[in-house]
């Protein structure tokens, strides 16, 4: 019988624990390290500009942004106070609200009717269609200017709420229906037919069945939409002709004459105007990741 004799370990010394090997798609320490030192640099530059308009806004002089390192010693919420109560804000704001929900509820509705129609139906040209959508997308602003101006002065739609939610919706209409299409075309078909055996129309099956299951979809859509009218000034300031019916984005321009610029107003007015914003992508947020993901699976 063979006997094996065991090695006795020097006094003072430790076994080194053996090194875990790394797992397949698992990153090193210093990958890891090196990712959160990119996403923490991208982190601060895309909140910057938004502390800094913050900062500027404390300032109660008009030229103190020249001389930022002045205001901490004199910050105050004075601006803010004078934006309130001495200009247009609320009535900006409401114009604003008025605008953004109105291109929200009928861009949501065009839209994720047409991206349901394309996604469950064959029709002549229901693939013509959507690239219809996506020429509409090729035109500037300054190019489209003149002939909406003209067909919405034909129209009688000038300086009206309607007017400008219908041209917003020109805007967002396009790039919401490809995302709810592509959204739709996740949902099985056979959802469908069971509503259709149970005795719905189409639209009950879409409206009953399709729409909850729909969610995360249609909030991004709906978040897009209401920010694309939020703050957009080149059609409202061409299109809201009476200072009754500017919305914040023009009204933020009164700010600026010919010989100076009030910049401490129009920096508290900029972040006035994001905390609505901020409101609703804050409702909407837990869909946005999982409306964008499914959106883009199928095409």
């Amino acid at each position: 019988m063979t006997t094996t004799a065991v090695r006795p370990e020097t006094p003072g010394t430790a076994t080194r624990p053996a090194r875990r090997p790394q797992l397949r798609g698992e990153r090193s320490r210093a990958a890891s390290l090196g990712l959160h030192s990119v996403l923490g640099v991208a982190a601060f530059i895309a909140a910057f500009p938004v502390a800094w308009i913050l900062y500027i806004s404390l300032g109660p002089g008009e030229f103190d942004y020249q001389h930022a390192s002045r205001i901490l010693g004199k910050a105050t919420l004075s601006n803010y106070s004078y934006v309130i109560h001495h200009t247009g804000f609320l009535t900006w704001l409401m114009n604003s609200v008025i605008v953004g929900l109105g291109t929200m509820l009928v861009g949501v509705l065009i839209a994720a009717s047409a991206g349901y129609a394309v996604s469950r139906m064959r029709f002549p040209g229901h693939g013509t269609l959507m690239y219809s959508f996506l020429l509409t997308q090729m035109f500037p602003v300054a190019v489209l200017m003149v002939p909406l101006y003209k067909i919405m002065a034909s129209l009688g739609l000038l300086d009206t709420y309607g007017g400008l939610i219908l041209i917003y919706c020109t805007t967002a209409v396009p790039y919401s229906a490809w995302l709810l299409k592509g959204y739709f075309d996740t949902i099985p078909v056979e959802i469908d037919e069971a509503g259709q055996i149970d005795g719905l129309t189409p639209f009950g099956t879409f409206w009953r069945l399709i729409v909850p299951l729909a969610k995360p979809g249609l909030s991004v859509a709906a978040f897009y939409t209401f920010i694309t009218a939020w703050g957009e000034v080149a059609y409202a300031s061409h299109f809201m002709l009476s200072e009754g019916k500017y919305t914040l984005s023009v009204g933020l321009q009164t700010y600026i004459s010919q010989f100076n610029s009030q910049w401490n107003y129009m920096a508290a007015t900029s972040v006035l105007i994001a905390i609505p914003a901020a409101i609703v992508f804050y409702l909407v947020q837990k869909h946005l990741v999982a409306g964008l993901t499914a959106g883009g699976t199928k095409g």
